[in-house]
């Protein structure tokens, strides 16, 4: 490698080999000691004068020297800049190269004037000392080793040519190999040392920058050695385990620092054990990564990685965060955000466990309660109220439970039970019947009071015959069956329970595959006026003629159709058979269909509707819609702007069952109504209850008060007809006191018949008329 010039190497280090020149200054004074002594020797042996010229020329020389130096000590080496450096580097070699040059004029003054041999022994062995001391002090400049070599050497080989001693000549020549090998000698420890110089920047370099990287990573590290003492440990290290200096940690062992933890509370202390034991399985190269609690607040998680030497390296972070996340997640998961009780699959999760845990078997119970008209509660209070009702009927569920019993929310205002029967009590029924019975009573809930009672199913089973996939399905059973007999109670599932659901669902398939093949029949009961001269209008009522269990009852399949969602099937085949029946009919004669309340949630009942008139080419006025009042309790806006929608196209809407929902009366000023039909239970003991009477009289009174067409329901015997006519209490009639629900050909006959068999107003009840 060519040694590197001053023009080549940094400014710092061209600094520093400048400073190497003004550095020692002991070799300059005992330099100039023995120079001038050895030429007073040779003054003294020779008596010539010349050579104490030389001694004060080397006394001015050093002087000089010495001042250059003193200066370069003073002077502010941090502002030099490239020229500064450079101009100290011409005034030392000045100095060097005038020394150098009184020495190789003595030499050659001695070799070709005085010829004298001890003069020019002395001479040259001094000449040559001071050259080997060229490489020791001045390899830092190239110029000066150049020019001390030349100024040494070169007048003594010219002055032994000149001498004309063909020895002497050749020795001279020998000096220029010296020479050169002298400057290499310099230009090589000048490039050792620039080397060393530039590898020393670089390790300094990378020993920052790594102390920078190690002191600022995220991560807290210690580096082990095999016998478990700190070797290296970074900043974060100490942060993370709360010691002040990192160097005080080095050499210690590791088991040292975790006790001096323990002693100083940054680890809990029934910590230190188990943590060492981890750390012990990491550094062991049992494990390669585990999450360590140092103590309430503060998660670490380390990672070891072990060398063959037996070096290990722990990496460790604060991971605090991040398991908090993580707990407020599975939290999340877990448990209901309302209440505070265990989900349906935590609680499942708990069931296992605690049968899993059993020390013996006994029968366990599980309960689900239902909330009795919790949806009165939101519709009437607010959702808001609903919600802390729910967190009330959660505390007192856990105040009820304690301990022993698991309880967590199943679904809306559903609610679970898990009884373990840890102590095996024999009546494990009525210790379930006793918490359902004590949930009923009144909670206070948003500034309100509410009477509450719930509905139970419960089953109980050996703890080794519970099945998470079946438990829900038997208990849903139960409470269906306690709903359905009263609400309130609490039923036990019975096996028979699972006969009839399996039956139930599979009425339900064949109740779709009914609806979707158009199986199902529609006949119509005839509607009166009260003299019965006439029909004038048919309602529409839908039967199933089920294969293989006969006629299943109206309200049997149409609760199952709103359970299934497919009432809408239902009302399309039903509006479209009834208007193509009433086509066939003479007109004014109109058909009545219903509606459910699942088909007035959107406008798609108007899309049917209009299809089937265009269908058949029936004209709107002969077809009316009949809703009920529990259509209208669930967003009224919305009802009322369908039933607009229809009555603005010439369809009649008529109100059916009337009498028997929830503020009845406000719907009849609200909506787009042209029809009442007043509830068959207004009728039923009009002949015998003059209260039940009265209170039709005022229906009906209220309903023409508001020009509405009367329409009763449900008069069955002549006396109740006979009354209804005298009162003048209806518009037109519909009962089996005139007529049981029809097929269409029958009705197209009844029509006929009558046309022939008028024989005048005034034969009301004539049999030919009624029958």
């Amino acid at each position: 490698m060519k040694p590197p010039s001053p023009d080549t190497v940094p400014t710092d280090i061209y600094l520093s080999f400048v400073s190497s020149l003004f550095g020692n200054r002991k070799t300059l004074v005992t330099g100039v000691f023995v120079h001038i002594l050895m030429y007073v020797l040779v003054f003294l042996s020779t008596y010539a004068s010349i050579y104490l010229a030389f001694c004060v020329a080397f006394a001015i020389v050093f002087g000089l020297r010495i001042n250059f130096f003193r200066q370069f000590d003073a002077a502010d080496k941090n502002s030099f800049t490239r020229a500064d450096i450079a101009s100290w580097e011409t005034r030392y070699v000045i100095g060097a190269a005038a020394t150098a040059a009184i020495l190789g004029i003595g030499s050659g003054y001695a070799i070709l004037i005085l010829r004298d041999p001890l003069a020019e022994f002395i001479c040259v062995a001094v000449t040559m000392a001071s050259m080997v001391s060229i490489v020791g002090r001045n390899y830092g400049s190239p110029r000066a080793v150049d020019l001390q070599i030349l100024a040494c050497c070169v007048p003594i080989v010219i002055a032994c040519l000149l001498s004309q001693e063909l020895y002497k000549g050749i020795a001279s020549l020998m000096l220029i190999p010296f020479g050169l090998t002298t400057r290499a000698m310099a230009n090589g420890m000048r490039e050792f040392l620039y080397r060393n110089i530039v590898a020393s920047r670089e390790i300094s370099l990378m020993a920052d920058r790594f102390d920078t990287a190690l002191n600022n990573m995220p991560h807290g590290l210690f580096m082990l050695d095999a016998q478990n003492r700190i070797l290296v440990v970074n900043r974060k290290a100490c942060e993370l385990l709360n010691f002040a200096d990192p160097q005080r940690l080095k050499d210690c062992e590791f088991d040292v620092v975790l006790r001096y933890g323990a002693r100083h509370a940054f680890i809990d202390g029934s910590l230190p054990g188990l943590i060492q034991r981890q750390l012990a399985q990491l550094v062991s190269g049992t494990l390669s990564r585990t999450l360590i609690q140092f103590n309430e607040d503060q998660f670490l998680e380390f990672s070891a990685s072990r060398r063959a030497d037996g070096i290990v390296i722990l990496i460790f972070e604060d991971v605090t965060v991040r398991i908090r996340a993580e707990r407020k997640i599975l939290h999340m998961v877990r448990y209901d955000p309302l209440t505070g009780l265990p989900n349906r699959e935590y609680f499942v999760d708990q069931v296992k466990e605690k049968l899993a845990a059993r020390n013996r078997e006994s029968r366990i119970g599980i309960l689900v309660l239902d909330i009795d008209d919790f949806k009165h509660v939101n519709d009437t209070k607010g959702h808001v109220a609903g919600d802390r009702l729910l967190v009330a009927v959660a505390e007192r569920l856990k105040a009820l439970a304690g301990t022993t019993v698991l309880v967590a929310r199943l679904v809306g205002d559903q609610f679970v039970l898990f009884f373990p029967n840890e102590d095996d009590v024999p009546d494990i029924d009525g210790r379930i019947r006793a918490l359902h019975a004590a949930m009923a009573g009144t909670y206070d809930a948003e500034d309100s009071s509410f009477r509450v009672s719930a509905s139970g199913g419960y089953m109980t089973m050996p703890g080794r015959e519970f099945r998470p996939e079946e438990w829900q399905i038997k208990v849903d059973l139960a409470l269906f069956e306690a709903k359905s007999r009263m609400k309130g109670g609490c039923s036990a599932f019975e096996q028979e329970m699972d006969a009839r659901y399996v039956e139930r669902q599979t009425l339900k398939d064949d109740l779709r595959e009914a609806v979707e093949a158009g199986r199902l029949q529609a006949v119509y009961q005839p509607m009166y006026t009260p003299d019965g001269s006439r029909i004038e209008c048919c309602e529409a009522l839908a039967r199933w003629i089920h294969p293989e269990k006969g006629s299943i009852p109206p309200d049997l399949f149409v609760q199952l159709a709103e359970e299934m969602g497919i009432v809408a099937g239902i009302t399309r085949f039903m509006v479209d058979r009834a208007c193509r029946d009433c086509v066939s009919w003479p007109a004014p004669l109109a058909v009545s269909v219903n509606l459910s309340a699942q088909d007035l949630r959107n406008d798609e009942v108007v899309k049917i509707v209009i299809a089937a008139l265009e269908t058949s080419g029936l004209e709107p006025s002969r077809l009316h819609l009949e809703v009920t009042e529990s259509c209208l309790m669930d967003e009224v806006a919305t009802v009322r702007s369908i039933l607009a929608d229809l009555r603005a196209r010439g369809i009649t809407i008529a109100i059916d069952d009337f009498g028997t929902g929830f503020s009845s009366l406000s719907y009849l000023d609200t909506l787009p109504v042209d029809v009442v039909k007043i509830d068959r239970s207004f009728v039923r003991d009009i002949t015998t209850d003059s209260r039940r009477f009265k209170l039709l009289c005022g229906i009906v009174d209220l309903s023409r008060a508001l020009s509405l067409h009367v329409v009763i329901e449900g008069v069955e015997t002549l006396e109740q007809l006979a009354l209804v006519v005298e009162r003048n209490l209806a518009d037109i009639i519909q009962g089996y006191v005139f007529s049981p629900p029809i097929t269409p050909e029958q009705v197209a006959e009844k029509v006929a018949n009558l046309d022939k068999r008028q024989l005048g107003a005034g034969r009301l009840f004539s049999p030919e008329v009624v029958r």
